[in-house]
């Protein structure tokens, strides 16, 4: 694809805070973008040229979508592959990364045999379709992490398990069939957001990410960990780009073991929340050099510039209601620190609503990690309900 200004217009199957970034990083490229999601006024539509409401699996949607945009790439695991499959064949629209690797990457259990069969460290791991099938894994694993095979997101779907008495509940709580995996006693959570383009292919430093409740709180740069981990981490992840078809960004969770041995958790065919650090982090933010790779554009410097800390801004209600963040001049009036809003009209629990990003002094000086202002910022913004 020639690259001119003001260039394509780029469809994007999701309008979530990801299509909502997406947007923002395709607009000074000259790029407009056109979003489909089921939602109106979705995130992503204050943003984005337009949105096409309409489901995922919408046959009709998908076709008014192809025939506005030159070329098409998803937010999100949900969008349909075989709609994008025939996007592709029957509109002629490129679609990347390819539906072929969304379908291997959308179920949880045919990812993990693609990695594996292609020699990529991965956890022990088997298929699970009863509570009987969880006690034989248990048996063999001794305790494993559960996952629904398909529609988990953002720890939904994932149960530790390491009862057998516990296997009726925790088969409901995936509600279907799913993968059992034996639980890494790992030293740290890695992921290495990593580019495939047009026949070049580029990785951003990991990141070191914290979770709680299965849920990412935040991602700190440099990893605290040894130069040959982080070796070790790039180099696995380029092998799984090896795996996979398609031009984009993908996100590549990951465990450091506690012999320094690198194991795949999880992939993502898409930005990922561990990557938000590079907008202010990196000399190119994941988000552009999404659209980059996605419309066979030269790839950006993957380059850290400093110490940087993303830490999510997570719900904190009981139950879902209008909310709107308050006291944010902690994070404004702060020269290190940017917010970042996704514009969703409800608040739930421990959902993604926003996050804040603060940079340090010095491009590596692991010392000058900024991981306690960013927590201090964190704490210091709270939701405020206009009902109230």
């Amino acid at each position: 694809m020639t690259v001119t200004v003001p260039g394509p217009t780029l469809g994007v199957v999701g309008g979530g805070q990801l299509g909502r970034m997406l947007a923002e990083a395709a607009a000074p490229l000259g790029v407009e973008v056109v979003v489909l999601d089921p939602t109106p006024d979705c995130p992503a539509a204050p943003v984005a040229r337009d949105q096409i409401v309409g489901d995922f699996d919408d046959p009709d949607a998908f076709a008014e979508f192809a025939a506005r945009v030159d070329a098409v790439t998803f937010e999100i695991e949900l969008a349909d592959a075989d709609l994008l499959a025939r996007v592709a064949d029957e509109h002629g629209v490129p679609v990347d990364p390819a539906p072929e690797t969304l379908r291997t990457i959308e179920d949880k259990l045919v990812q993990k045999r693609t990695l594996a069969d292609a020699g990529i460290p991965v956890p022990p791991f088997r298929r699970v379709d009863d509570a009987d099938d969880l006690r034989d894994a248990l048996a063999e694993f001794d305790a494993v992490m559960l996952k629904a095979r398909t529609g988990g997101y953002d720890g939904r779907g994932n149960v530790p398990v390491s009862d057998p008495d516990d296997a009726e509940a925790a088969m409901d709580a995936v509600g279907g069939p799913a993968m059992a995996e034996a639980f890494v006693d790992f030293a740290r959570e890695l992921s290495v957001i990593a580019v495939q383009g047009d026949g070049e292919v580029r990785t951003f430093p990991a990141g070191e990410n914290v979770h709680e409740e299965e849920i990412l709180r935040e991602t700190i740069l440099p990893a605290r960990t040894t130069e040959a981990v982080l070796e070790r981490a790039e180099g696995v992840a380029r092998d799984v780009l090896d795996t996979l078809s398609g031009r984009g960004v993908f996100g590549i969770e990951l465990f450091e073991t506690r012999d320094g041995e690198i194991q795949v958790n999880e992939i993502a065919p898409r930005p990922h929340n561990s990557g938000h650090w590079t907008i202010e982090g990196a000399r190119t933010s994941q988000f552009e050099q999404h659209v980059r790779a996605v419309l066979g554009w030269p790839l950006g410097s993957t380059r850290l510039r400093c110490p940087t800390v993303m830490t999510n801004l997570l719900g904190t209600v009981d139950e879902p209601r209008p909310a709107r963040l308050g006291n944010v001049e902690a994070v404004l009036g702060d020269p290190n620190a940017s917010l970042h809003w996704y514009g969703k009209a409800e608040v739930r629990p421990l959902r993604k609503m926003g996050h804040v990003t603060v940079t340090g002094d010095g491009e590596r000086d692991r010392d000058a990690n900024p991981l306690a202002h960013a927590r201090e910022l964190r704490e210091a913004v709270r939701f405020e309900h206009p009902d109230e």
